[in-house]
């Protein structure tokens, strides 16, 4: 391999890396299991902020303020999403020299809607985001699940842009990309993933044709265009457009926040 030829490889690789990091950071702070944080100020306070939108079932969900000698008082209203449920009140309680409220456990893809409102001394209440917060719990993933399952998605999608990249050139090493990255894809989307789910959920597939859970329709639709560019690629030596096109489809179900549509109870069908 001549020194040009190390060099571009070295700068589609790093490309790609660069690409696979921006999606993935993307993913997640666009996800609706990503939590909602910031600073206002209120009566004279700064209050830090990060209201949890994801937990695990057993464990009660803790909303801490991060403000230690405030001048209000901090309500936590809450109830149980898609229920026939009134609102709750909780106040906040000095906890290790911070405001801090407690969300009580539900079961796995039990959510809960909630809001944070402060009363200030002149009898003022504001809320501290405009829009209530969804959280919602799951059962634990062992690491030894979770870990390969995470390994093997980032690199399936570091691969994907990689070998589209190699596809684009016409690289000898197109059909072995490919199929590595059809096989970690397989590893991690389709027999990690449904692991994970289940775990989490109790349900090892909730996507089409049983539900609507976007993570596992896109896994799903980036497995399909992976498979037959493979396929394609093995069978006729030329298969460019077929995994470019897969790696384009791969990047655009990986720029879908995870967990959008995902599993969830409705307490309101349950309690009939």
């Amino acid at each position: 391999m001549s020194n040009n030829t190390k060099q571009q490889a070295w700068i589609l690789w790093t490309l790609a890396i660069v690409i696979t990091l921006a999606s993935v950071v993307y993913q997640r702070k666009t996800g609706p299991t990503y939590p909602v944080s910031g600073e206002v100020e209120i009566a004279g306070n700064t209050v830090a902020y990060n209201l949890m939108r994801s937990q695990n079932t057993g464990e009660n969900a803790e909303i801490d303020l991060s403000v230690a000698e405030p001048e209000f008082n901090a309500t936590l209203k809450w109830k149980r999403y898609k229920s026939h449920d009134d609102w709750r009140l909780s106040p906040f309680m000095m906890v290790d020299g911070h405001l801090k409220a407690y969300l009580p456990s539900q079961p796995p893809a039990g959510k809960i809607i909630y809001e944070v409102n402060i009363l200030t001394s002149d009898g003022t209440t504001h809320s501290l985001v405009e829009e209530p917060t969804i959280i919602r719990f799951k059962g634990a993933v062992p690491a030894a699940v979770l870990i390969p399952h995470i390994l093997f998605m980032f690199t399936a999608m570091l691969l994907a842009t990689r070998t589209g990249m190699a596809a684009w050139a016409e690289s000898p090493m197109t059909l072995r990309y490919t199929i590595i990255t059809t096989i970690c894809l397989t590893l991690g989307g389709m027999i990690l993933g449904p692991i994970v789910q289940k775990y989490a959920f109790d349900a090892y597939w909730t996507g089409w044709p049983w539900g609507t859970d976007l993570t596992d329709n896109k896994t799903a639709v980036a497995f399909i265009a992976w498979i037959l560019a493979a396929w394609r690629q093995h069978k006729t030596g030329t298969a460019k457009a077929w995994i470019i096109s897969a790696a384009v489809i791969t990047l655009a179900v990986y720029l879908i926040p995870h967990s959008a549509l995902g599993s969830e109870l409705d307490y309101t069908q349950i309690e009939q």
